[in-house]
């Protein structure tokens, strides 16, 4: 028997900025997710999983390679991974696997926008005749580097995609998020509308009473809208003869631009949950125990430019607003996914398939009266959804509690698929954790961040560093005089700062009696 007849196929599920508490098997009391929670049921779910980086490029980064953001080199969103660094999608084509990616990949910039505030003299410098020396290493640049910028796949579609992506040999490429979604699916909707980008947008939305930011009822169907079209490429790659012949095991990555802003759930998910029943955080009302970042947000004026990514303050209903839309999202997310998996059931080989879940990053959904993302290292941003189903070993629902996170997603596919990671991979296998063979475990995990340039008051490149045990999270900013302490069995929602009163008890040494002595 060859050796890819042993090898199991692996159907894995992303979603973007999702929080690991807005599904039905993490708690949430009012969103219906039958079909992960299916999967949650059957497998073992993870809840202390936290991501590697809470931005989107870096830690779907960790995610490929498993390794650290300051390893691998994608620090912060707008710094591509460099193609010469192995993936574990390399790993597994090279033993054997068909590798396909439908929808979202984001391994590479999306958009043209400048980074936030480069100093004038250095983006010269970028230009200059010199510009090979500009920076510590020779630049990423050229067409290998704009693989997923929107404005390029809208005019010219994807040739050059059909080589090997980090590792993947099949691709149906989505990019941006809600109605607003390019790629292959914007060359697919223009196919079936002409007039496309009437329906788009909010421009072209429908009219509705809320006022949440980056919140607009698209006008685009259900039926076409780009979960849908996720949908029906992974059915199609499932269903299609090659993947039923079974001649070569398989890896899939299905991954869902949503439930990312802008809040644009198309047809009956847009009301699908009412405002009114969503709960928000308990943090939504805290005062003036706010950490200095958290007042900042506060204080500055807010844009509703529908483009805008940073944290910003809002109101009770804002928050509401915002939180039942992302729920009619992840419900759409979960009937895709229930739609997938019947299709690999009719394939014949769901037997011989793990089914994988997990988003790339959380969103502040109202903690401490925030929306969308930031340098805020709080579990709802920070903590993501694990779930791992495998039929051939699974005897019963687990959940698992071991301090885990995207960095070992890499290798633990590869671990289950029975092929050795490369020599550098930072991440470890969960699979004794699942198996309850692990003796020990790791004690803490660390997070990074890193963002553009100054923002929330720094005149410097915001740097931070999180550590996570079990129990706490300590973070430090770089350059600040202040940081963050959080026991997060007693206080969950990270409402109290014990950094003040743990600073303060070094004050309040005993300085009597003085040495006699030098000692």
């Amino acid at each position: 028997m060859k050796q890819h007849e042993q090898q199991p196929n692996f159907l894995f599920f992303v979603t973007d900025q999702h929080r690991a508490d807005f599904l039905g098997c993490y708690g949430h009391k009012v969103l219906r997710t039958p079909h992960i929670d299916s999967l949650a049921s059957r497998g073992t779910r993870f809840d202390r999983f936290y991501v590697a980086n809470p931005q989107c490029m870096p830690n779907r980064a960790t995610l490929m390679t498993g390794r650290m953001p300051s390893v691998h080199g994608v620090r912060t969103n707008g710094i591509p991974l460099p193609l010469n660094a192995n993936t574990f999608v390399d790993l597994l084509r090279a033993n054997g696997y068909r590798t396909g990616l439908v929808g979202k990949c984001h391994l590479q910039t999306m958009i043209e926008r400048p980074a936030d505030r480069i100093p004038e003299a250095h983006a010269s410098r970028r230009r200059g005749p010199l510009a090979d020396f500009a920076e510590a290493v020779k630049p990423v640049m050229g067409d290998d580097y704009d693989q997923e910028l929107t404005s390029k796949l809208r005019m010219y579609g994807r040739p050059r995609l059909q080589r090997r992506y980090y590792g993947f040999e099949h691709m149906d490429l989505c990019t941006m998020h809600g109605d607003m979604v390019g790629g292959d699916y914007e060359h697919w909707l223009r196919s079936r509308v002409t007039a496309y980008r009437d329906l788009r947008g909010m421009a072209g939305q429908l009219p509705h009473e809320y006022t949440c930011p980056q919140a607009w009822r698209t006008a685009v169907p259900e039926e076409l809208y780009p979960t849908k079209f996720i949908e029906q490429k992974a059915v199609e790659y499932l269903t299609s003869h090659e993947t039923r012949r079974g001649a070569r095991p398989f890896f899939l990555m299905v991954s869902f631009p949503d439930p990312h802003h802008p809040f644009t759930p198309p047809g009956r998910y847009w009301d699908m949950y009412r405002p009114e029943d969503m709960v928000v955080p308990p943090s939504f009302d805290s005062g003036g125990d706010a950490t200095p970042h958290v007042q900042q947000v506060r204080a500055q004026a807010r844009s509703d430019k529908g483009n805008e990514y940073h944290a910003m303050a809002v109101s009770r209903r804002e928050a509401q607003e915002a939180m039942a839309l992302t729920c009619g999202t992840v419900a759409m997310i979960d009937d895709a996914i229930g739609a997938v998996l019947t299709a690999l059931e009719s394939s014949g080989l769901s037997d011989r398939t793990i089914v994988i879940f997990t988003s790339d990053h959380g969103d502040l959904m109202g903690d401490h009266g925030l929306l969308l993302k930031g340098p805020f290292h709080y579990r709802g941003l920070v903590r993501v959804p694990f779930i791992w189903f495998d039929r051939a070993s699974q005897q019963r629902a687990v959940n698992c509690g071991g301090l885990s996170g995207t960095i070992d997603i890499a290798p633990t596919i590869l671990a289950r698929a029975g092929t050795e990671p490369y020599h550098g991979m930072q991440g470890r296998s969960l699979l004794p954790l699942m198996d309850g063979t692990a003796k020990a475990w790791r004690r803490g995990l660390v997070i990074e961040e890193e963002q553009h340039a100054g923002v929330l008051g720094y005149d410097e490149p915001l740097r931070a560093r999180s550590y996570i045990t079990p129990r706490y999270r300590l973070t430090m900013y770089l350059g600040a005089a202040w940081g963050e302490l959080y026991d997060l069995d007693d206080d969950p929602h990270e409402q109290n700062n014990l950094w003040n009163s743990h600073y303060a008890q070094m004050a309040l040494t005993d300085p009597s009696p003085l040495p006699t002595r030098l000692g």
